[in-house]
């Protein structure tokens, strides 16, 4: 017997709900709530480990999405000569391989060697025993993974009997009238300061863009020093963060040897240095370093820099970075219009995730698989989902579908951006790139869309794409609303917030730094972000199939447009922390590895570094009179920057060198 609802309703609102009932089932039109579980049940698995770029994890999860892919029939992204022989080489056609460095290993040639002079011997105390750590001997050699380590960021080099020097925390903060380097002149000597900041524990602390051990490398190599040696913040040194190898991809080596040494090997180094006599001196070091009296004058707020006078350092750091296969997957559907077909639109989503912890975790600790259900298994099911629909769908889209499910997005977008650059259809043709990203957990019926200010369309096609079309005219009197509205409720339309950027921390960054009109599609964060709990468990399967078919409808209009998305010059929107800079450029860094300058993906349009004359593809070599290598280095000077100040900027544009002068604009 049909509900009383049925036998009120009109027979043409009985079709509409039969249509309505039957969407409920997974057809080339309608994506299968089974299937988009499967997909994440599979990547979010504990088999594949977080699927941290480079590891097997993420390798494994690359070839399950390339036999989706060759499943639903997609094109191979890469082209070869030959045809594949067996199921693996045709896997690997759909494979984009680019360079990554998957960690850092102990060379055989690492050595910490303290060389007491003979000075110290002569002391009017007699109670110099420099075998508080190490051999015994005069020569105090650090035990390796048990006193010291070099960081993961550090140079290969090799250097003896150099000077040392002690600089506090090893920070220079012109605009906070805070310099550790004051009055000393560190030119050729090793120094040596503590981990963290002044601020301590605090992360929205005045020092908090300084917490990076990067950046006292930095300030350390800007004022001449020949490495930088840091005392660890934990007691116990096997449990500091820097004592853990760790190579960042965005940024490459420091430019200098940079160690860390235990607490008590620090206190060593300083009493054989004359600088504190017991373990006692060193905390009250530390804590005249950390005491900060804001109302005072520049010479209270700063630790006073002292020479080490009895003791000279040979180091060697000795760093082999292990490069790992890492693979951008692409499938890609041929269009059906014998003029259109040559235009593209590239869908997307990342697929590697965190691993078991470490960089970018919010866990309290390492070792436990991060799954990545909502980030990002969930857009690479809406991919492997789309692929399916629209490859089945009859007709065939008119223009070429370019499915691209990225790693690298959590290093720093360094799939997307080598794709950019090495991209399998001319960027000159790709019309658009839809983007997905953390769209598994629905709620309230909320979905957030980044870059509808990049093409003129846009707003236009969301609007329509998100009304329910079915039911539009008809007569509706004379029954229960309430329960015709739930009955319609995986039909009517999502509660949107729009936002205009076309830049954001996602792989659709990288397209718009290319001027394509770009969509970002997100259902919002929550409380497992980056953390082991976002688990399968905890995605809404039946919301993501209602995205994913929402998703689709955006692309459907797309592509019955005959002409190509206006692209616009979107308005620029806050996207997250600053790091506490005052000052704004409107470039956007390119976060590949980099040892000789900072390369540009994209310059905002009307920016202080558009109107310098900056543009994407150009290498920041020098910015503010400070050299830059790397985006620490960029960072540094733009936080010694002032708003209004005119700088110098040397860039390095093909093979010419050329020197801009930049205006910031002050941070709003």
């Amino acid at each position: 017997m049909k509900p009383k609802l049925f036998n009120r309703l009109p027979f043409f609102l009985l079709v509409a709900l039969s249509v309505v009932a039957l969407a409920q089932q997974p057809t080339s039109s309608t994506p299968s709530v089974d299937r988009i579980r499967q997909v994440i049940e599979y990547l979010a698995s504990d088999a594949l480990e977080g699927r941290r770029t480079g590891t097997p994890g993420a390798n494994d999860a690359s070839h399950y999405i390339a036999g989706e892919f060759n499943r639903y029939g997609l094109r191979p992204g890469m082209q070869i000569a030959r045809p594949a022989r067996t199921r693996g080489e045709n896997q690997a056609r759909y494979l984009q391989p680019f360079p990554y460095i998957a960690g850092v290993e102990l060379g055989k040639n690492n050595v910490f060697r303290l060389i007491p002079h003979s000075q110290a011997q002569e002391r009017t105390d007699g109670k110099i025993k420099p075998a508080l750590v190490g051999t015994g001997s005069s020569l105090v050699d650090l035990r390796l993974g048990e006193d010291w380590m070099p960081a993961g960021f550090s140079a290969v080099a090799h250097m003896e009997d150099a000077p040392v020097t002690f600089v506090g925390y090893g920070i220079t903060a012109s605009d906070l009238k805070y310099d550790n380097y004051r009055g000393v002149d560190v030119t050729g000597h090793v120094v040596i300061a503590f981990e963290g900041t002044p601020d301590g524990d605090n992360p929205h602390g005045q020092f908090a863009r300084f917490e990076d051990a990067r950046f006292k490398a930095v300030a350390a190599r800007e004022h001449g020093a020949k490495a930088l040696v840091i005392i660890a913040h934990e007691q116990n040194f096997r449990d500091d963060r820097l004592a853990r190898l760790h190579y960042d991809n965005a940024a490459g080596d420091a430019g200098l040897p940079v160690t860390v040494v235990s607490r008590r090997a620090g206190q060593q180094l300083l009493i054989l240095g004359g600088a504190a006599g017991s373990l006692t001196k060193l905390e009250e070091l530390l804590a005249t370093a950390a005491r900060i009296e804001g109302a005072g004058s520049a010479e209270k707020r700063v630790v006073t820099a002292f020479r080490v006078q009895y003791v000279k350092l040979t180091l060697s750091t000795d760093i082999i970075r292990r490069e790992s296969p890492s693979f951008n997957v692409i499938g890609i559907l041929p269009g059906s219009d014998p003029k259109l077909k040559d235009e593209a639109i590239v869908l997307g989503a990342h697929y590697d995730h965190l691993g078991r912890g470490g960089e970018g975790s919010l866990a309290p600790r390492e070792g436990d698989i991060h799954h990545g259900a909502d980030d990002n298994a969930s857009g690479v099911a809406g991919l492997i989902e789309l692929a399916r629909m629209l490859s089945t769908q009859n007709p065939k889209p008119r223009r070429t579908i370019v499915f691209i499910a990225f790693s690298g997005e959590e290093e720093g977008l360094i799939g997307s951006s080598y794709y950019v650059n090495h991209s399998v259809v001319p960027l000159a043709n790709t019309i658009a790139m839809i983007n997905m990203d953390m769209i598994g957990r629905l709620k309230d019926n909320k979905i957030i869309i980044g870059g509808v200010g990049t093409a003129q369309e846009w707003r236009a096609w969301i609007a329509n794409a998100n009304t329910f079309r079915g039911l539009a005219g008809l007569p509706v009197q004379g029954f229960n609303r309430n329960l015709l509205n739930e009955t319609l409720k995986d039909t009517t339309g999502f509660s949107l917030t729009l936002n205009e950027d076309g830049y954001g921390p996602s792989d659709h960054s990288s397209f718009y730094a290319k001027q394509v009109p770009v969509l970002f599609f997100w259902t919002g964060n929550h409380e497992d972000y980056h953390k082991p709990s976002d688990t399968a468990d905890k995605i809404n399967y039946v919301g993501e199939a209602r995205v994913i078919s929402f998703i689709a409808k955006v692309i459907g209009g797309l592509d019955r447009f005959d002409k190509r998305p206006t692209y616009n010059v979107a308005k620029s929107e806050s996207q997250g922390r600053t790091m506490g800079f005052r000052v704004y450029l409107g470039t956007i860094p390119n976060y590949a590895d980099s040892n000789d300058g900072l390369k540009l993906d994209g310059v905002r349009d009307d920016s202080p570094a558009s109107k310098a004359g900056l543009k994407a593809g150009d290498k920041i070599v020098k910015m503010a009179g400070r050299e830059v290598k790397n985006v620490y280095d960029y960072t540094y000077a733009l936080g010694e920057m002032k708003a209004g100040q005119e700088y110098e900027v040397e860039i390095v544009r093909g093979s010419e060198r050329l020197t801009l002068k930049i205006t910031p604009a002050a941070r709003k």
